[in-house]
């Protein structure tokens, strides 16, 4: 597996907690895949290429043209995101940059990390949007109210920590 997009930013090598993450701390990742004349195959596996344990997958379908899916940020959870099918955009943003990323291979993987602000927009056709998740649902991990999100990173900014955020998996162990 190699990274497609890496960090730019000063904790890309050392992540700090979720009040530290910033859009350039989320990677697309180029996962292995086996090809074969009578189809394709790519392996997503914990410990291997996937950064954490993945108690959760759901899959987004069926999404109706000019609808928005997300607009959410997670305050631990992890997240890796892949178009099974299809194609999407999704756009993060730290509370201070934003950053577009166009998932249209089933063979890339967005790697989220906590405190993103993250909303996906433009599904082609017949999409699906596949998430590989590090913790299993708690609504009170999401911060859905844009306005609380980023009053909530400025202030776990400025404090250094994330409320007992678990921390985010090192880069290496993320791009293998």
């Amino acid at each position: 597996m190699k990274t497609i997009t890496s960090a730019t930013s000063t904790s890309s090598t050392n992540f700090g907690m979720a009040g530290d993450t910033t859009v350039y701390d989320c990677p697309l990742l180029e996962l292995p895949r086996v090809e074969n004349r009578a189809g394709n195959l790519t392996v997503l596996q914990p410990g291997w290429n996937c950064p954490f344990d993945v108690p959760r997958v759901y899959y987004l379908y069926d999404v109706p043209g000019g609808s928005t899916r997300g607009g959410h940020a997670h305050k631990n959870l992890r997240q890796l995101i892949v178009a099974a099918g299809g194609s999407f955009e999704v756009l993060l943003d730290d509370g201070r940059n934003r950053r577009s990323v166009f998932l249209n291979r089933p063979y890339y993987a967005l790697a989220l990390y906590p405190g993103i602000w993250r909303e996906l927009h433009n599904f082609s056709s017949g999409s699906v949007c596949l998430v590989l998740a590090s913790e299993r649902y708690e609504e009170v991990d999401y911060i859905r109210d844009y306005k609380a999100f980023a009053s909530w990173k400025a202030l776990h900014r400025a404090e250094g920590s994330s409320d007992g955020a678990t921390e985010v998996a090192n880069r290496s162990s993320a791009t293998g």
